[in-house]
């Protein structure tokens, strides 16, 4: 039996929306609890939000390793080991008695999850056609859009009523179900093997190879400042509507829902757009809706409104934006590379987390040396990824989008 029919499309999309939705679970179910973390170990705002930035660096680093190890010995042996990495860091993160063993938990956590999600987005390229993935992709996504609905309203709900630990714990549940469905239910995508992926000179050749490819560029960068449009927002959020605007934890928790639902609904949108009007086009109208909804926030703060649906409608544009650029830039970045789309999966998610690392200096930057308050560090840092990713949109999507 071929590949292509050892899993059904339902089996892969259900296993690749647990696989792709670790990341927000890790990211979304503990943020209305950062503030109580900071507070909690007598931390600074830019310490706490390093459990998310570090995270992140060390998730994008460790894919540029797991990428080659996974073409070498196929995805389900590393998709196991991420997955056991990250349950126990996950486990351990919840008796974390300091602020710096919490990041180094948390640190760990990324490592696993590289593998996991690094795996993920590959298995795609491994079974499907590049515009047949697209569609695979947006169905994943889907699904993490449902976990992100999930996650932050869970996540005010276990804060709120059995505090920060079992907040943490909750991740390694989830690490441990996705782990028993991958040993139930996955059987190896990767059919032909790579035995010299992880020779020096040839990963330094297939890096190359991928990094100077036009339709590697284009894509990644859609997906880098998509992503980082969303880092800006998940990094600040909690501490704007919460600490800024006096939001209750629950009350935050139903903003990061309505974020997920606008998120939801654009892979939906994704779908129908691509079928009738074809990649190009539907990135066009992905752009014009993140130019809006960047503009529009930037042009609130210059004309002082400081309210919280001005920083939150606005949002809830880009992230249906969001839902169409994720699976157009993921699945398109790799297209080109069918011997190799572990690797060019791991560079596109480092360059996604290295890009997500250096705006939270900017964050930091703004907190801190300039005194930056309120809404504007969010909102600027906001409105320059929005730009430059409509920008992408409109310019080389047109003239690489998969045809």
């Amino acid at each position: 039996m071929s590949v292509k029919l050892a899993m059904s499309q339902a089996t892969v999309v259900f296993l690749l929306a647990l696989l792709l939705g670790i990341q927000p679970v890790t990211t979304d179910l503990y943020l209305p609890a950062l503030p109580e973390i900071a507070e909690g170990f007598g931390a600074s705002m830019a310490q706490a939000q390093f459990t998310l930035s570090g995270l992140l660096l060390v998730f994008g680093a460790s894919q540029l390793v797991w990428g080659p190890v996974s073409d070498k010995y196929g995805r389900k042996p590393i998709l196991l080991l991420g997955l056991g990495i990250y349950s126990a860091a996950a486990m351990a993160a919840a008796w974390a008695s300091s602020m710096s063993e919490l990041i180094g938990w948390r640190c760990l956590q990324g490592l696993g999850m590289g593998a996991v999600v690094m795996c993920g987005r590959a298995l795609v390229r491994d079974l499907y056609a590049p515009v047949d993935g697209v569609k695979v992709m947006s169905k994943g996504l889907s699904g993490l859009g449902v976990l992100a609905c999930l996650s932050a309203p869970l996540g005010s709900v276990l804060t709120a009523h059995f505090g920060i630990r079992v907040t943490l714990l909750a991740m390694a549940v989830f690490g441990l179900f996705a782990l028993g469905m991958i040993l139930m239910n996955f059987q190896e995508s990767l059919t032909a093997k790579n035995p010299g992926a992880l020779q020096p000179r040839q990963m330094l050749h297939t890096w190359l190879q991928i990094l100077k490819h036009p339709i590697f560029l284009t894509f990644s960068a859609i997906s880098i400042a998509s992503y980082c449009v969303l880092f800006v927002f998940l990094s600040t959020s909690s501490f704007v509507f919460i600490k800024h605007f006096g939001f209750s934890v629950q009350s935050y928790g139903l903003v990061m829902l309505g974020m997920s639902s606008n998120y939801l609904a654009g892979t939906f949108l994704c779908r129908r757009l691509l079928a009738r009007l074809g990649m190009a086009k539907t990135m066009q109208i992905a752009g014009i809706l993140t130019f809006i909804g960047g503009t529009v926030l930037v042009a609130l703060l210059v004309a002082g409104v400081d309210h919280p649906l001005a920083v939150m409608l606005p949002f809830y544009l880009m992230s249906i934006s969001h839902g169409i650029h994720q699976p157009c830039g993921q699945t398109g970045a790799i297209a080109p590379f069918v011997h190799a789309a572990g690797t060019a999966s791991a560079l596109n998610g480092f360059l996604m987390m290295f890009f997500a690392f250096l705006t939270s200096i900017c964050l930091s930057y703004l907190q801190s040396t300039l005194s930056a308050t309120g809404t504007l560090p969010l909102v600027y840092a906001m409105g320059f990824w929005a730009l430059l990713l409509s920008c992408v949109a409109w310019t080389a999507v047109q003239k690489h989008a998969l045809k």
